[in-house]
């Protein structure tokens, strides 16, 4: 009988993967005690160079180092190939809906996409209305969330298109690797991902704004360092070279951003969001905001800066709107879409209401809105009482819920209890789109359910990181 989840590394049956031959002849030479001393020296390494994370609503409120396991998670070139052609092909067709739905709004007249899921979003800006950035490139930064099944069938779990964050934990698991196995990632074929810090830098100055030097100045906005993800905020500005600045370090003159130095004002063209929209100008969005710069969308309306990416983007990240992009692909491309999505059942519909009702212990139910693991309801792992609260939950605000099959998601062997054992997993590649087009660096951030059994990879909820490597044809 076949295995009922596919395993990266040993496929349906007990052999091993063609990806995978390389390393499992090395780890047939690899004592236990040197699995156990690496995995003890890539927690301090992280420790020592201040990779971490918070979890909001932790009573502790403590930074915590992520989970970093060292077994590499490994595809071939071919199929890696495929899936750069559904993430590109995703990211453009996505990019052309939001370019339509803040202009022409042909596909909402055409009734592919119910109007209410726009306009009550909220994520929806009406103050980006017929606004146009640089070579009409509102998604800058993609982090698409794709899971696995079988050997040539991957899903689309997620789209994020907001502040996708994980590339940092993408970057330095590749360098730590690289640092502890020296020997196993010689023997390997395997496609670099450090010239991603280059690609995103070339994105971003692509997006400058008309009549911008030749060399624009680029600043990486955060919230903070009180922000869960202000480690990777920090890395990121580091690593790209470019300023990393609060809302206080900015003010708006005459429709112009400017930057506040030792030297005087500097003036900024682009400007690297990794804050939620309400918070970024207190005069467009939220009042109350102290995080943004006042006067930031007048600025991004005039088109005196880009901010990337731009305000507005959640709408097409929605989890509602994710149900409909089969069908935002095929009316913007005329093409089918290479990556699946996973089937969806719609509360707001009364089909998809009643059948979700009916079939809590088999599905996956998630908040519309919601993310980071929270606010679902994972039915066949869920107690009676769990499932009966989701119900009166679902039936107060159907509109707010939908629901997915539970997948059979692949695992991946990790170290664990002495040896290898198989884990959860997800992958989360990053699409870079500029004015010059679009850029994938070959792999992303595998992210592991490191609880035996489970299928929530959020780091936020007990799950952890590992290398990805794409192997050269």
């Amino acid at each position: 009988m076949s295995p009922v989840h596919f395993d990266e590394m040993a496929g349906r049956g007990s052999g091993c993967r063609d990806a995978y031959q390389i390393f499992k002849h090395w780890l047939k030479t690899a004592p236990q005690a040197l699995l156990e001393g690496r995995r003890e020296e890539a927690e301090l390494l992280f420790r020592k160079v201040g990779i971490t994370f918070a979890v909001y609503g932790d009573e502790e409120g403590e930074e915590k180092i992520i989970p970093f396991d060292i077994v590499p998670r490994i595809l071939t070139g071919r199929e890696w190939g495929s899936l750069s052609r559904g993430l590109e092909q995703r990211v453009r067709a996505l990019n052309l809906f939001l370019k339509d739905i803040y202009g022409a709004r042909e596909i909402l007249k055409a009734g592919v996409v119910p109007q209410d899921l726009v306009f009550q979003n909220p994520y929806y800006r009406p103050q980006m209305n017929n606004v146009v950035p640089p070579g009409g490139v509102y998604v800058q930064v993609a982090g698409i969330d794709v899971v696995r099944t079988d050997e040539d069938e991957f899903y689309v779990l997620e789209d994020n298109l907001r502040t996708p964050s994980g590339v940092s934990y993408m970057l330095e698991g590749r360098e730590i690797m690289m640092r502890l196995f020296p020997d196993l990632v010689a023997q390997q074929r395997i496609l670099p991902i450090d010239n991603y810090v280059n690609e995103l830098l070339n994105t971003l100055k692509s997006m400058a704004p008309e009549g911008a030097p030749q060399d624009p100045v680029v600043a990486l906005l955060t919230p903070g360092q009180l922000n869960s993800a202000y480690y990777e905020h920090s890395f990121l500005a580091d690593r790209l070279g470019i300023y990393l600045v609060e809302g206080r370090d900015l003010f708006v003159r005459d429709d112009m951003v400017y930057m506040r130095t030792t030297q005087g004002p500097q003036r900024v063209h682009v400007i690297y969001s990794r804050i939620d929209d309400d918070f970024l100008d207190p005069l467009a969005f939220r009042p109350d905001s102290i995080l943004g710069a006042p006067g930031l969308i007048s600025a991004y309306r005039a088109g005196n800066v880009t901010i990337c990416n731009s305000p507005g983007t959640g709408v097409a990240d929605d989890k509602a709107i994710y149900s409909y992009v089969p069908d935002i692909v095929r009316f913007y491309l005329g093409e089918e879409a290479i990556l699946k999505n996973v089937p969806t059942f719609r509360c707001r519909d009364e089909e998809g209401l009643n059948y979700t009702l009916a079939h809590l212990d088999e599905l996956v139910v998630k908040e519309v809105h919601g993310s980071g693991g929270y606010g679902m309801l994972v039915g066949p792992h869920a107690t009676k009482e769990a499932r009966e609260d989701f119900r009166h939950r679902i039936l107060a605000n159907p509109a707010n819920y939908i629901a997915q099959p539970t997948l059979s998601l692949s695992t991946c062997p990790v170290l664990a209890n002495g040896g290898l054992e198989p884990r959860h997993v997800d992958l989360r590649p990053f699409v870079l789109n500029g004015r010059d087009g679009v850029r994938i660096v070959p792999g992303g951030l595998t992210r592991v359910a490191l609880k035996a059994g489970s299928l929530v990879v959020n780091s936020s909820q007990g799950g952890g990181t590992k290398d990805t490597w794409v192997l050269s044809e």
